[in-house]
């Protein structure tokens, strides 16, 4: 059992580690830059440290001051949550140089599945299908042109390290592979440090599906459902849910062992996400390995019951998953968004700045993963998401009914959020068919808001609230919201009495 776990993280994926360890009966520890010190995971956590500066490389991407600071503190794990350091297997094997267990995979199976082309080479080997392309990456570009005429066009160029959707470049035609490759290398060793990239054949009409899976020490290898994560800008995932319409029950038994060949062929051990790309014809095929839990693991959780993130820790300490295959059953239907801090009528440009308030959604079936607050700062240094918004219903037609309503109740004030486009893509006519593609987004919504008028009346509308909201908490004197109190600058409660404000009421006397 672990007594203290250092988690090595910010925002909404660090609350939601700092509740599994709590329901646990672990102690947690707080990461924080000096732009994160009032972040809600510094205050949910039982201890929090300053790591350093706001830029990532000095704080949360410094691995040695991390791994020090949970020795100090006599920590006995850290869990690296998503993103950062996630999937760092020199990380990975530093925390468990130091005496500690990193709660993820070894660092072996990080390093493979980190590396597209090795990881395909390993799939092959393993008899996985893979999609045809280069098995290696090449820097003679007569290589390459030969190898998409023998794939065929349209291809994919993609970089070997890496994701997100950086160094990816679709190209239709030879005359603009150049080009192509070119760029996505440029792109590749900007983000990941290594230009290699590759080529692989373009499915039309694909769909995103990946498989959840876990796995123990004790040889136990197990799959959670699917997730459908078709639905992307960019490359990258905006709306997720599950059961996928496009999977039928002898498809889901087939990629749900192809994933679990996956991890062993992999080594692995913990929670992991083995992604597919699938065909109109039902075809599929192996896309990545994610070695971690995934900003969707919510979906899963609504519809299966198991605690993903607790499973996780659970493997860390060395105890076999606490299921059987044949014990898990999936029901009813959920969906996530995910909440950004972006402009949609500015080419969704990140936004930053104090929230001025925060109100989430409740009800029957509706689940926030959130790492704001009323009064806190979205800071200009991370990754823009504020908050997962997870529905579960009994039906796909209820489920996405509900997300709408859910998202007409989410309101965030003082910034820009996505929250205006993410109701037209719920409520498109093709959403609602099930027909989720992967560009989906260029093929049913090009050129937004620009071309809906009422969007971009929606979105100015909601600022001028902010600015109201602003000049109201400006004439109260209520200063900056700390979590339901008011503070100064130098932290004291500089907020008014409660029952100054309400007035003279008596509890419970029944007078008044």
């Amino acid at each position: 059992m672990f007594n203290k776990v250092l988690i090595a993280n910010r925002g909404e994926i660090a609350v939601r580690i700092i509740r599994a360890c709590r329901e646990l009966g672990i102690s947690t520890v707080a990461i924080y830059s000096e732009a994160d010190s009032t972040a809600l995971h510094v205050q949910q956590a039982d201890e929090a440290v300053c790591v350093g500066p706001p830029a990532p490389l000095e704080s949360y991407l410094n691995k040695d001051r991390i791994v020090e600071a949970a020795k100090n503190l006599g920590c006995c794990a850290i869990h690296p949550g998503y993103g950062f350091l996630a999937e760092n297997n020199s990380f990975a094997a530093k925390i468990n140089e130091a005496g500690m267990v990193f709660i993820g995979p070894p660092a072996h199976a990080i390093r493979l599945m980190g590396n597209k082309i090795e990881s395909r080479i390993a799939m092959i080997k393993a008899g996985v299908p893979v999609i045809p392309g280069m098995q290696a990456g090449a820097e003679d570009f007569g290589k390459v042109a030969d190898e998409a005429e023998k794939v065929g066009y349209p291809v994919l160029v993609k970089a070997a390290s890496g994701g997100g959707g950086k160094g990816m470049r679709r190209v239709d035609n030879p005359s603009e592979l150049q080009a192509a490759l070119e760029g996505a290398s440029r792109e590749a060793a900007k983000a990941f440090d290594d230009p290699t990239v590759y080529i692989e054949k373009y499915i039309i009409d694909p769909r995103h599906i990946e498989f959840q899976v876990l796995a123990d020490d004790h040889g136990n290898v197990v799959h959670v459902f699917e997730r459908e994560c078709s639905i992307q800008r960019r490359h990258q995932k905006i709306v997720e849910e599950t059961p996928s319409v496009a999977v039928n029950p002898a498809l889901r038994a087939k990629m749900g062992t192809t994933a679990c060949e996956v991890a062993r062929a992999a080594g692995y051990r913990s929670a992991g996400t083995v992604e597919f790309l699938v065909g109109p014809d039902g075809s599929y095929y192996f896309l990545e390995m994610n070695t971690r839990i995934q900003v969707e693991h919510p979906i899963t959780e609504m519809t299966t019951g198991v605690d993903l993130v607790q499973e996780q820790i659970r493997i860390a300490m060395g105890q076999p998953i606490s299921f059987k295959q044949d014990e898990i059953r999936q029901t009813g239907h959920a969906i996530e968004v995910r909440i950004y801090a972006e402009d949609p009528a500015n080419k969704f440009l990140p936004q930053s700045g104090p929230l001025l308030m925060v109100k989430e959604p409740s009800g029957p079936g509706v689940r926030v993963d959130s790492g704001i607050y009323s009064g806190s700062e979205v800071s200009t240094y991370y990754d823009p998401i504020l908050a997962k918004l997870i529905v579960y219903a009994p039906d796909r037609e209820s489920a996405a009914r509900r997300m709408i309503r859910a998202l007409e109740d989410y309101t965030i004030l003082g910034i820009r959020t996505n929250i205006a486009f993410l109701i037209d893509v719920l409520g498109h006519p093709e959403f609602l068919k099930g027909a989720t593609y992967t560009d989906f987004i260029p093929r049913n919504l090009p050129g937004w808001p620009e071309v809906d008028g009422e969007v971009i009346e929606r979105i100015r509308v909601n600022s001028d609230h902010g600015v109201i909201a602003a000049a109201v908490i400006d004439h109260l004197g209520l200063g900056r919201r700390m979590g339901g109190f008011a503070v100064g600058a130098n932290g004291e409660d500089t907020g008014p009495d409660v029952w100054d404000l309400v007035g003279p009421w008596e509890i419970a006397s029944g007078r008044r």
